[in-house]
């Protein structure tokens, strides 16, 4: 195909507008997200990472922990070799299976996720949710859950939002 004979679908106003403030909020948002996990020596997506195992009582395949964050094997290996360094992560092998490694959180991870949890939320609430109405949060969680579902069928192992908690009467 030859994209100069394609015609060129331009954005329209609204388009626009929702691209260039998606790229405000990954550009100037995730830096200032980061500015939690800094003093700490580490970086959002290795705070993602322990706040995955902290869900998982019994740890996780490192294939699996790979998937769901959408993270190559190797850049994988990297972060967790950070996080095992700091004492938040073991990792160890299967007793059923020797070539699967399990990745689980320590009491010294989950005591640190517990201090710095606070702090993100904080931020993640200042720096979104702070500036919208309820109808607002759920137009941008139905926007934004719509987009993730589609990356997640083109991406495997991207992550995925948790479901949307049911309506209490």
């Amino acid at each position: 195909m030859d994209a100069m004979n394609d015609e060129t679908r331009w954005l329209d106003d609204t388009e626009r507008r929702a691209w260039m403030s998606l790229l405000a909020i990954v550009l100037v948002g995730f830096p200032e997200l980061e500015r939690t996990f800094r003093p700490h020596g580490l970086v959002h997506v290795e705070y993602g990472l322990l706040a995955a195992l902290s869900n998982e009582d019994e740890g996780l395949r490192l294939s699996e922990l790979a998937a769901q964050m959408n993270m190559s094997q190797s850049r994988l290996s990297h972060r967790m070799r950070k996080l095992v360094d700091l004492g938040y992560v073991e990792v160890t092998g299967d007793a059923c299976d020797g070539r699967v490694s399990i990745a689980r959180v320590t009491e010294a991870g989950r005591r640190f996720a517990e201090q710095v949890s606070p702090a993100h939320l904080a931020d993640v609430r200042r720096l979104i949710f702070d500036h919208l109405d309820d109808a607002q949060t759920a137009a941008l969680a139905d926007a934004l859950g719509t987009v993730a579902d589609r990356l997640g069928s083109t991406c495997p192992g991207a992550p995925k939002g948790p479901p949307a908690p049911k309506a209490r009467a």
